[in-house]
């Protein structure tokens, strides 16, 4: 009753902002995104009927209270749910980038769960199931589960059960290369869900938000079948600024941004306007994820690396979707 899966966290090119149902986790619009390997999280679970509750372990250190441990609590019941057993776990993970702070580790973090868990209590369910399992988790995990280009529907069932992810394309379809800008330390103070859910009561703009994320994930979608480089950076800043724009426009106003954070969106575009091929994309935190085609990841590294807005790189590639390792 012990195994060990490794998943890639997934940054959304049509972003996810907005819930259907939040005690089941169901997003209120789709969202199209890519798995990128090169950032990733291990996660071991074992399952001992000597525990008296569940344990988990976040980069070695014990998490004994709090919200993350409450949600790794509440998924590991869905899993005793599923296989009939009341045995609890001893759960460690651990990242390869930081945590919480907006590089989507929660997506990465319950994909690797879901798959260990499952395997661990000696579940064999269909990647569709998984990834509606993961969802419960974390509403971006469902896309984590698969590799390579994926789309999130967001169904119509109450129950959630059609709200599931899909690959559109596998990860060597299109060889782009996405570049983490870091422009802060530590964890973003207010979480993703806490933002969505704050934006959906308050936002003038939400609901115009939610009504353009269709069209703009079949663009999305087209652009990624055709490997249409403009059409995608077009259509994923323009997303992500959407996105944002509703965050701001709450009251009060969430700002996931630092001054870097826009200087180096600012220039993102000037460089694309002067030939190099490059974009950006924002999710809730303040770091700036940049994509490019790969004949020009020397470039951008180098460029991104000379900035002194920009503390760190982390350079990622389209990879596989979650799964056991030895």
């Amino acid at each position: 009753m012990r195994s060990t899966a490794v998943a890639h966290p997934n940054i959304a090119l049509v972003k996810y902002w907005g819930k259907r149902n939040v005690e089941y986790n169901i997003p209120a619009a789709g969202s199209l995104s890519v798995t990128l390997q090169g950032l990733e999280t291990e996660t071991h679970v074992e399952f001992d009927e000597s525990l008296a509750h569940d344990e988990l372990k976040l980069d070695g250190d014990p998490v004994g209270s709090g919200r993350m441990l409450d949600r790794v609590e509440d998924f590991l019941g869905l899993v005793r749910g599923y296989a009939g057993t009341t045995a609890h776990a001893r759960v460690e993970t651990r990242n390869n980038f930081p945590t919480g702070a907006g590089l989507a580790s929660s997506a990465s973090g319950f994909a690797a769960l879901t798959v260990a868990a499952c395997d661990a209590a000696g579940l064999d369910l269909p990647r569709r199931e998984m990834s509606a399992l993961a969802r419960r988790g974390s509403g971006s995990a469902a896309r984590s589960i698969f590799g390579g280009y994926v789309e999130m529907k967001p169904g119509e069932a109450d129950d959630g059960s059609d709200a599931v992810a899909m690959q559109i394309a596998e990860a060597d379809h299109w060889d782009l290369r996405c570049f983490v800008g870091v422009t802060a330390e530590g964890k973003k103070k207010v979480g993703s869900t806490e933002g969505m859910m704050h934006t959906e009561r308050s936002s003038p703009y939400y609901e115009a938000w939610i009504d353009q994320v269709p069209r703009d994930i079949e663009t999305a979608r087209q652009a990624v079948r055709t490997r249409d480089f403009d059409e995608l950076a077009e259509v994923a800043e323009s997303s992500c600024l959407q996105m944002h724009a509703s965050a701001i426009a709450a009251e009060p106003g969430i700002i996931y941004w630092n001054g870097a954070t826009v200087e180096l969106m600012k220039a993102v575009r000037e460089q694309r306007e002067s030939g190099l091929p490059m974009f950006f994309t924002v999710d809730a935190g303040p770091h700036v994820k940049v994509f490019c085609p790969k004949d020009h990841e020397d470039d951008v590294s180098s460029w991104l690396a000379d900035r002194d807005d920009v503390m760190d790189v982390y350079e990622a590639v389209p990879g596989p979707g979650a799964h056991l390792v030895e």
